[in-house]
């Protein structure tokens, strides 16, 4: 079973994320759940969703101790870094945290500059594309091209079709690659 959780504020597409995960989970045939919260102010507030990918079924949305932990603000990792088992990956939006913060020492951390690179592309509501593409560089449990897919796919599904999302995605990879 993979378990994510992917935090960050309201209206940096968390929630989004989340669902590509989910959607690439019920392409490839597993069983998924995603279970999203968010805090009614929307756009600011805080947003996660649980994301569990399986074989088997799933008992329970809730990731207890998830494998990899996306989180795209600070205020994120403050709330599920403890949560993330040990040798787990902590994906860290680094345009938004902290340069001098510190870690817990049995984990995998990717600092990936999202949000800075999401601009310098000419896509601002790509952060979550290329923390993405971080997940599925620095995961062992994803596969980068079928991660690629799955996001053409999710967008295509609703008749969107940004080339950026490619971009994006390509960067964020890059970027964990560079940590690895």
């Amino acid at each position: 079973m993979i378990e994510v959780i992917c935090s960050g504020f309201g209206g940096q597409g968390v929630l989004v994320a989340g669902m590509i995960l989910a959607d690439a989970g019920m392409e490839a045939g597993k069983n998924v759940s995603w279970y999203p919260s968010y805090g009614f102010e929307m756009r600011g507030g805080a947003a996660n969703c649980d994301v569990k990918i399986s074989d088997e079924e799933i008992p329970s949305p809730y990731c207890l101790e998830p494998d990899v932990v996306y989180t795209l603000n600070e205020q994120a990792i403050d709330t599920y870094e403890s949560r993330l088992k040990p040798g787990g990956v902590l994906l860290v939006n680094s345009s938004l945290v902290s340069e001098g913060r510190t870690y817990r020492d049995d984990i995998i951390v990717i600092k990936v500059p999202a949000t800075d690179i999401a601009t310098e592309l000419k896509n601002p509501k790509g952060t979550n594309i290329v923390m993405l593409g971080a997940l599925a560089c620095a995961s062992n449990k994803y596969d980068e091209d079928e991660m690629r897919a799955a996001v053409e796919h999710y967008f295509g599904k609703k008749g969107k079709n940004n080339p950026k999302n490619t971009e994006c995605f390509n960067r964020g990879a890059e970027a964990a690659r560079s940590q690895l």
